[in-house]
C-alpha cells in the first residue's frame, strides 16, 4: 500500500520536495542574506500552509479561526525572543549575516510532511474532511508551523530597527 501511495504521488510533489530540500541545505550553511529574502521564504511557506488548509479540508469558519490563532500565537512567541548572538544585520548593506541552521529545513519538512500526510489520509478517508476534530487538528498544525516562520521573520525585521544607522563617511577634503 505504501508503494502504491508513493507511485501515485504526482511528479510535481517530488519536485517541490526537492526544491524544499535544496532551500533547507542552503540555509544549513553560514551566509549573507539580503533583507528581502528574509521575507520571501516565510511568506511562501505561509501561502503553502494556507493552501494546504483550504484545499484539503472543508473551509469552515473554525478552520480559519484555528489556523489564525495558532499562527498568531507561535509568531508572537518566536518574534518576542532575541536573535541568536551570531546573527548580525549590516544596516549599510541591508543584509543579515546568519550562521547555518537546520531549523528552516526541519520546518519546511514539517509543513511538507504534514501536507503530504493529510493529502494521503484524506484520499483514503474523504469523509474526514467533514470531521470537526480532523479539520481542527490540521488547521492548528498548519497555523502553528506558519507562525514559526513568520515569528522568525518578524524577529529579524525587528533587528533592522534596532541596528545602528550608518553614519555618512567623513569627507577627506579639507576645507580651509
Amino acid at each position: 500500500m505504501v508503494l502504491q501511495i508513493l507511485l501515485g504521488t504526482p511528479t510535481w510533489v517530488w519536485a517541490l520536495l526537492a526544491l524544499l530540500v535544496w532551500l533547507g541545505l542552503v540555509q544549513s550553511r553560514a551566509r549573507s542574506v539580503p533583507l528581502h529574502r528574509v521575507i520571501v521564504l516565510p511568506l511562501a511557506m505561509t501561502g503553502i500552509s494556507i493552501y494546504g488548509t483550504y484545499s484539503t479540508i472543508q473551509a469552515v469558519p473554525l478552520c480559519g479561526v484555528l489556523w489564525l490563532g495558532a499562527a498568531v500565537a507561535t509568531a508572537a512567541w518566536f518574534a518576542s525572543s532575541d536573535l541568536p548572538p551570531d546573527v548580525h544585520f549590516d544596516a549599510t548593506q541591508r543584509r543579515f549575516q546568519v550562521p547555518g541552521s537546520w531549523e528552516p529545513m526541519a520546518l519546511m519538512m514539517a509543513i511538507f510532511g504534514t501536507r503530504y500526510a493529510v493529502a494521503v489520509t484524506l484520499a483514503l478517508h474523504p469523509q474526514w474532511t467533514r470531521e470537526v476534530a480532523v479539520t481542527a487538528i490540521v488547521a492548528s498544525i498548519y497555523g502553528a508551523l506558519s507562525g514559526v516562520f513568520v515569528g522568525r521573520m518578524l524577529r529579524m525585521l525587528r533587528a533592522t530597527r534596532e541596528a545602528p544607522t550608518p553614519t555618512p563617511a567623513a569627507s577627506s577634503v579639507g576645507w580651509g
